[in-house]
């Protein structure tokens, strides 16, 4: 079976675990620092902040700014559930909006109408690797005093213009096995605010700014050093996994264009391609069935919109959808999307012929 997903990992993590393990230092300590430091040269930001998930990323990146109850965030459905579920962990009210059909990155025309005097901040996602209009999305910050919060959970060293993502506004970002790179699970908060990176360290552990005195009410939610030693290794080999995915995605796009469509990339931006995503013609379930069948893997991310998720449904004054047609509660490009979306295996495990075979087998279903 070709996956949709295959971590790399080798003799140098091997023995990066091994270390860390022989120093008896297993909790946060210099592993962890200098994982910090690295990551925030890749950005391009002053600040770096590890934690133990892109959950908590996302969590404390909000609690750091002061977002709370009576507060909204303008967010996509067309995302992981912890997006929006991190919003309602702070007391605020997720506001969704649409998304754009070609890239699945949210709209900001569809984020400018749904900007009211309680809007406090949004989240942007870079959806499989691809950067959002994160200028676009910044002047509409600007204009109305909003803190933008990049769920970069998808798209490590992704760039606009040579800008790394999560380097516009607070960035959050996942090391869970599946991503571009990993140390198991873990996350990282970045900025160029020293204020939001002490907040975030406050509440990483415990409120602690010194052992046994707490400053505020925190949490656990630190990076241990056996990540942090995985992230170090990794963040060495990012580069050349990413290069790989996207010499992978463009062989795909080669064979397939014109036959289905795939993935864009937008003047200017540099897509990871976290997954290398295609909207199917006709029923997805039975391309999904056939290829497993022929021995290909696929995801579908995302099925159902974050509204339409059980626990949405059943808490319906929790949230709010914000679409062109008035009184509509859910959004049409995000809906179509959910319906039509599959990824196909693009990580830089995958062999030449793994490729081939997956290109062959796509371009059979479509004849």
């Amino acid at each position: 079976m070709i996956s949709i997903a295959s971590p790399l990992l080798g003799a140098e993590e091997k023995d990066a675990i091994f270390q860390v393990l022989l120093s008896g230092q297993l909790a946060q300590g210099a592993r962890v620092a200098a994982f910090e430091q690295c990551f925030a040269e890749i950005c391009g930001v002053e600040e770096a902040v590890a934690v133990s998930s892109g959950t908590a990323a996302l969590h404390l990146a909000l609690l750091a700014h002061g977002v709370g109850p009576g507060d909204e965030v303008i967010t996509t459905a067309f995302s992981f559930a912890a997006t929006a579920n991190v919003i309602l962990l702070v007391g605020a009210t997720p506001v969704f909006v649409d998304i754009e059909p070609d890239t699945y990155t949210i709209d900001p025309a569809s984020v400018e109408r749904a900007i009211t005097p309680r809007t406090k901040a949004m989240i942007p996602v870079h959806l499989y690797g691809h950067p959002c209009n994160m200028e676009r999305l910044c002047q509409l910050a600007a204009t109305h005093k909003l803190a933008v919060i990049e769920d970069a959970c998808q798209a490590h060293i992704a760039s606009i213009d040579r800008k790394p993502v999560g380097s516009f506004g607070t960035g959050c970002f996942s090391f869970y096995a599946t991503k571009n790179m990993t140390t198991g699970e873990g996350g990282m908060v970045t900025t160029n605010d020293p204020a939001i990176a002490e907040r975030v360290r406050l509440l990483r552990s415990h409120g602690q700014q010194e052992h046994y005195k707490h400053h505020v009410l925190g949490y656990n939610l630190r990076m241990t050093e056996l990540q942090a030693a995985l992230g170090l290794v990794q963040l060495e080999k990012l580069k050349g996994f990413t290069e790989r995915r996207i010499a992978h995605a463009t062989f795909l796009t080669q064979q397939l264009q014109g036959m289905v469509q795939t993935p864009v990339t937008r003047p200017g931006c540099s897509h990871v391609f976290h997954q290398y995503t295609i909207c199917v013609p006709g029923n997805r379930d039975e391309w999904v069935n056939q290829l497993r069948e022929r021995g290909i893997g696929t995801g579908v991310h995302y099925p159902l919109p974050i509204y339409r998720q059980p626990f949405y449904q059943q808490n319906l004054g929790k949230y709010r959808c914000i679409s062109e047609t008035a009184g509509e509660a859910w959004l049409p490009v995000t809906e179509a999307a959910a319906r039509q979306v599959l990824s196909l295996p693009v990580h830089p495990a995958l062999s030449e012929e793994d490729l081939a075979t997956v290109a062959r087998e796509v371009l059979r279903l479509c004849n």
